[in-house]
């Protein structure tokens, strides 16, 4: 089985030896990635819809792995139990529901040893999450697929002094980067980062060139958010520098 890079990303995130829980997983094809691999012993196939989940269903069964896979259908991890897997995936979806699965499933996402999120959107947003609920990132990787640029990382635990950090309601200019950017992505240059981050800074650079010429009230307010945004910007391309 070939998985796209994004994919291979994810699964390359999971602990070998891990019993998997994949959240959202559509065809099925990252746990039987793993599992035809010998990577992992076991996992669970879950999706909320019954039709990826015959999808996933009719995959594992063309693959022979229905003795290591089984399917369930879930709104998130509300039908898993706490303990039951050790890596849990919820990849492929929007920050917002990655958030929200977060929080449905708390008790679930907190027992499991690891997850592997990525995020499609709002990427800042779920850091600041985690950064607020006292999760560690301890990996993150960023892929650049067909145009789309795909951050995920890898999660673990509850730590009392990340929850204190967490709850300070401002934060250190390198603390805003790491929610904005990622640490891990900044510390070890990633070269996926630094196109994402040129990338962004001539968009920003063209939005601003074209609200300067407005006196709105709202342009006004619009030309200091953008200008803020270029800052984050340029502060996070000097990790690039070193």
């Amino acid at each position: 089985m070939q998985l796209s890079k994004r994919l291979l990303a994810v699964a390359d995130m999971v602990t070998e030896g891990n019993r998997l829980a994949d959240v959202g997983t559509d065809h099925g094809y990252v746990p039987i990635y793993l599992v035809k691999r010998g990577r992992i012993p076991w996992a669970i196939a879950m999706d909320v819809n019954k039709g990826p989940l015959a999808r996933a269903e009719k995959n594992i069964a063309i693959h022979a792995a229905g003795q290591y896979i089984e399917t369930r259908l879930s709104d998130g991890v509300l039908e898993l139990h706490p303990k039951e897997v050790d890596s849990i995936i919820i990849a492929g979806m929007g920050g917002s529901l990655v958030i929200k699965i977060l929080t449905e499933g708390e008790a679930v996402c907190r027992s499991a040893d690891e997850m592997i999120l990525q995020p499609q959107s709002d990427i800042a947003k779920v850091r600041y999450y985690l950064n607020e609920h006292g999760y560690q990132i301890i990996r993150e990787d960023m892929i650049l697929e067909d145009g789309k640029f795909y951050p995920m990382m890898k999660v673990s635990g509850m730590d009392e002094q990340e929850i204190l950090k967490g709850s300070r309601k401002t934060l250190t200019e390198d603390e805003e980067l790491y929610n904005r950017y990622g640490r891990y992505l900044l510390e070890n240059q990633n070269p996926v980062l630094w196109h994402f981050l040129k990338k962004e800074a001539a968009v920003i650079k063209e939005i601003h060139a074209n609200i300067c010429s407005m006196d709105s009230t709202e342009a006004v307010t619009r030309r200091k958010e953008i200008e803020q945004e270029m800052q984050y910007i340029h502060a996070a391309q000097k990790y690039y520098e070193v």
